[in-house]
């Protein structure tokens, strides 16, 4: 009987060991919420490969709002992160405070690159959004047999309107005569979770011709993409691959590849390679593009596109910055 203890009490030990000094990726997922089938939830996915390749555990915090990040932030940090991925700008000012009092442990913060990081811990992830979106807008107006396409975009800040500025600029780089309808859905965080009110902006620009809409709303995309399919027109995507949502009603989605960035730098912290800095990912870099797969993009939308991406990559195409305007 006491041999049989022993056994147990060693292979307890050692789980709780194991699980004691196990890697973990913590991630605080911002006001959009973790399932908004976009933004956060590519960041949810990710670290769920993390742990399921790289033999993670994970831990999560989502705040009900603003306030309370800086204190989940502390709380997945004391919980023993190895790797904190902050989602959003809005975490800007949580990762600056927390990360100098924890060195040991890394940081990626997601739509940050101006934050002092004097503990030499956070990894800086800023993405070119207008070029990716300059490619899904002249594949828009490819696709458009209306001459009008719309766009929705979530909280009215300068980095959405990146967004609308590169789909804007795509478009009228495909079709000069095109006619372009566009909305933002408020002022405060609660326009990234209100598909309601996506909906009506959608059904809004449909009624004023648009036959083709790309959103860039978070949880409100979900909204806005229902209305174009029940409408029967076409659906552009944001961030992730969104084009599985309506087979048959979604043209393409833009990419922002935020996965290949967390799980690289979960590699590179399990390797202790690890490289902080403020780091500007575009078309160059790999890190935003357009999907193809279960779409509706032609080979000729496909061909311009890319000799778009090829000309902004080469210095040929300018796209305009409008979160700087």
């Amino acid at each position: 009987m006491k041999k049989i203890l022993s056994i147990f009490v060693v292979s307890f030990a050692l789980v709780f060991s194991s699980n004691l000094f196990a890697n973990k990726i913590g991630v605080i997922y911002d006001s959009g919420g973790k399932f908004d089938k976009s933004f956060n939830e590519l960041a949810f996915r990710t670290a769920e490969r993390v742990k399921n390749e790289l033999g993670w555990d994970m831990i999560e915090f989502e705040a009900a709002n603003n306030t309370q990040i800086e204190q989940g932030m502390r709380k997945v940090a004391d919980r023993g992160a190895t790797l904190v991925v902050a989602m959003g700008f809005a975490q800007a000012d949580a990762v600056a405070a927390i990360a100098p009092q924890y060195p040991d442990i890394n940081f990626v913060a997601v739509d940050v690159c101006w934050v002092d990081d004097p503990a030499g811990n956070i990894y800086q992830a800023c993405y070119l959004e207008h070029e990716g979106s300059f490619l899904v807008g002249v594949i828009a107006a490819m696709a458009s047999k209306t001459g009008t396409i719309g766009f929705v975009g979530g909280m009215d800040i300068p980095l959405i309107r990146k967004f609308q500025g590169g789909y804007e600029q795509g478009a009228l780089h495909a079709n000069p005569d095109i006619k372009i309808l566009a909305n933002m859905t408020g002022t405060t965080p609660e326009a990234w979770n209100n598909p309601t009110k996506g909906a009506e902006l959608t059904k809004a620009q449909i009624d004023g011709g648009a036959d083709v809409v790309y959103q860039a709303a978070g949880g409100t995309g979900i909204g806005v993409l229902q209305a174009a399919a029940d409408a029967g027109i076409m659906g552009i995507g944001v961030d992730t691959n969104q084009n599985w949502m309506h087979p048959g009603n979604m043209l393409t989605s833009m990419l922002k590849r935020l996965d290949l960035t967390i799980f690289e730098q979960a590699e590179k912290t399990a390797a202790g390679t690890f490289e902080p800095g403020i780091n500007i990912l575009g078309l160059a870099q790999g890190m935003v593009g357009y999907a193809t797969e279960d779409g509706m993009v032609t080979d000729e939308m496909a061909a311009a596109a890319d000799a778009a991406a090829a000309g902004i990559i080469d210095g040929s195409i300018t796209v305009a910055d409008w979160s700087q305007e």
